[in-house]
């Protein structure tokens, strides 16, 4: 299936905290199970990394995070795998130009590419994003 949109780290993991979800967070979930997303390839060390911590800090249990890789994994989110070969010449001049993370540039770079919808909750990635002229979802 074609991608409709570029999901990141902030707004899935809003999916996995209640706390942190909205009715749009959860609309845009609920696309997914028709639609497809894509990601950078490094979505999956982000997500991982915030389960990793959220075990650590007791916000949620092995089984918990288990069972939340079990519903993405259930989704159709499709890797982008040009990022890491563009960081030097595309995603740093991006970092650069828009005090942006690379993780963020990342995102920021697909979204151009590819003319889809952002849905991101990081303030700063959508700012730049909808400066220019992209699509944002989420909050």
């Amino acid at each position: 299936m074609k991608p409709s949109l570029i999901i990141d780290c902030s707004l899935t993991m809003a999916w996995c905290f209640g706390d942190e979800g909205t009715e749009e967070t959860a609309r845009i979930q609920d696309r997914l199970v028709a639609e497809a997303a894509v990601v950078p390839a490094h979505w999956f060390l982000e997500v991982a990394n915030v389960l990793a911590m959220a075990e650590k800090h007791k916000r949620i249990s092995a089984a918990d995070s288990t069972q939340f890789v079990a519903q993405l994994a259930a989704l159709d989110i499709q890797i982008d795998d040009q990022s890491s070969g563009r960081a030097f010449d595309h995603l740093l001049p991006l970092s650069r130009s828009y005090g942006l993370t690379s993780y963020d540039a990342a995102y920021l770079d697909l979204a151009l590419r590819r003319q889809l919808p952002l849905a991101s909750l990081d303030d700063d990635l959508r700012c730049v994003a909808k400066s220019l002229g992209l699509e944002v979802l989420g909050k």
